[in-house]
């Protein structure tokens, strides 16, 4: 069985946070991978439901925060919903994922988890003014 570290950066590689996760087999998708990192993200939630949500992707009636999102109130969030909100903000370019030395751009794309990787997420943010 295989592990992988999910870890977030800033675009200047700054670590921001990370977690592993073990017993994986040894290849999933992108799209795997981004739904298993959003369920456990959304699973340790959960566990303690706060106003505040670090995670991948901006909950819906969320308002974007210094690292992480203000929920309106203390609530548990729905992975799947959270993991579709994911998916399109990949495609869309809201964030991108490393592995290894390379960028990986495809959701169906295999990732070979048989050296226990770090995938690395960099979210871009959008500049304000013009």
């Amino acid at each position: 069985m295989s592990a992988v570290t999910f870890r977030d950066e800033t675009a200047t590689g700054t670590s921001l946070a990370e977690f592993q996760v073990t017993g994986l087999p040894s290849t999933m998708t992108v799209r795997e991978l981004i739904r298993l990192r959003v369920r456990e993200e959304v699973a340790r939630h959960n566990a303690r439901p706060a106003s505040r949500f670090n995670g991948l992707v901006q909950p819906d009636d969320a308002e974007a925060d210094l690292n992480g999102y203000h929920l309106p109130r203390a609530r548990r969030l729905d992975w799947e919903r959270q993991a579709d909100i994911a998916e399109r903000a990949f495609r869309r370019n809201g964030f991108f994922v490393l592995t290894g030395d390379r960028q990986v751009d495809d959701l169906d794309e295999v990732v070979d988890l048989t050296g226990d990787p770090d995938l690395v997420f960099i979210k871009l943010i959008p500049l304000v003014g013009g």
